[in-house]
This record gives structure tokens, sequence and C-alpha cells, in this order.
């Protein structure tokens, strides 16, 4: 190695901290490796096999998957390189990042602060992840249970309308006219198929029971009706 090791032992990094950990982590594979070659931050080259470039930043940004996308116009095996982040938090969006990187063909490498360890987290290439049909026919069935159109796209969890929650309003709408009444009565009446499972796990505690398969509505569930008032049909 022609690089000191200990560039990068300080508290806060520098995007050419990042050359040393990343320049050594190539070399040890044979590439010989070059810095600020034209705009690329690091060219590594081994032997006749295509070229390697890197970018190296402080963290992940728009702007940085822009620029490896760009040099991605010159070489087919580009990386990105940033301080690996710490904490349970930071893991998580590492995981995403690294997601990010396999769909648009671009390697991912860390570099650890305390002691300039660099881990290979995907390499570049083409990447089809593999689909999940379970959760497929979920969100297909979200989707078919939903009446209408009821939310707007964008909006945050808290009010949203799914189809259980209209199936609810529709039970507690029957039980506001007629009283207790039996699970199977609503959901022959409303159409609500699972209406007496529902009011039984009573997810939104809106119903007591009166007696085995009877349920009313109870204060609460008055109370909310009003608020839900224009998803009776």
């Amino acid at each position: 190695m022609d690089v000191p090791l200990n560039l990068c032992k300080r508290r806060s990094m520098k995007e050419v901290d990042l050359y040393v950990p990343v320049k050594c982590f190539f070399q040890d594979l044979g590439y010989v490796v070059k810095g600020e070659v034209g705009a690329v931050d690091i060219m590594a080259v081994r032997g006749v096999e295509p070229a390697i470039m890197v970018e190296l930043k402080l963290g992940f940004s728009l702007t940085l998957f822009h620029q490896a996308i760009e040099r991605l116009k010159l070489a087919d095996d580009v990386y990105i390189a940033v301080p690996k982040p710490e904490g349970r938090s930071a893991y998580k969006r590492l995981k995403l990042n690294i997601n990010l990187c396999r769909r648009l063909g671009l390697g991912l490498l860390t570099v650890r602060v305390r002691d300039q360890f660099v881990e290979m987290h995907c390499i570049p290439g083409h990447y089809k992840p593999k689909k999940s049909a379970k959760k497929s026919k979920q969100i297909i069935k979200l989707f078919d249970r939903l009446e209408g159109d009821p939310n707007v796209g964008g909006a945050t969890r808290r009010g949203l309308v799914t189809g259980y929650r209209q199936d609810a309003v529709q039970c507690a709408a029957y039980l506001a006219r007629s009283g207790a009444s039996q699970g199977a009565v609503v959901a022959k009446e409303t159409g609500v198929g699972l209406a007496t499972s529902l009011m039984r796990k009573n997810v939104y505690g809106w119903f007591d029971k009166v007696k085995t398969g009877v349920y009313v509505l109870n204060s609460t569930g008055k109370k909310e009706l009003t608020n839900w008032s224009h998803l009776i049909k």
C-alpha cells in the first residue's frame, strides 16, 4: 500500500477521507487505483477487465444517485461509497438504499468511521427483485374491497378510509337504526359478509356484545358514526 491508513481516523469525515480506505479495498483485490480521473472520484483498473468507477459522498442523496447514473454512461461497474450509518433507524435506511442501488444497477460500499473497514453491500449489474405473490394478492383484495375512491392520494394514514372501516360503518349504521341485532341479520341487511366477526373483534370499540351472536352499537360507536356518516349507504 502506498497510502497511509490513518488518514480517516478523525471524528468528522470529509469526502476525501473516504478515498484511502476505498483505494486500499480495491488495491487488495489487485486493482490499480487512481483518484479524480476527469469527473470520476475513483477509478480502478485490473488488467484488461472493464474499469470500475466510484462516487464518494458523506451520505445518501438524490444528487449522489444522479452522479452515479451519469457514470454508467462511462462504465458498467459503478459504485457509490459512503460512511456506514449507525443506529437502528440508520440501518433501515441503509437497507432501503441497498435496494435502490440494486434497482439502478449500482454497487454500494460503506466505510466504517472508527476503523475504515470497507464493506461491499451489493455489486453493480442488472437486478430483478423477486415479487411477493402473497402481497400482490393482498393489495388487490384491499383495492377490490374499497368502495369508490374515498381517499386522496398522498394523505397521511390518520383518517384514511379502508374497506374494513367502510364495513364497520355499515354495521354501525344498521345497529343505530335497528338496535341490538344478530350478526347474521346485520350481514344479510348490510351485505357485509363478515359482520359477526367484525363486531366480535371490535377493532374500533364501537360494538358491545349483548349475548352470543347479538351486538349493539355503544356510545363510542354512536359518536364515531357521526364522523363517518358520509360512508353510510
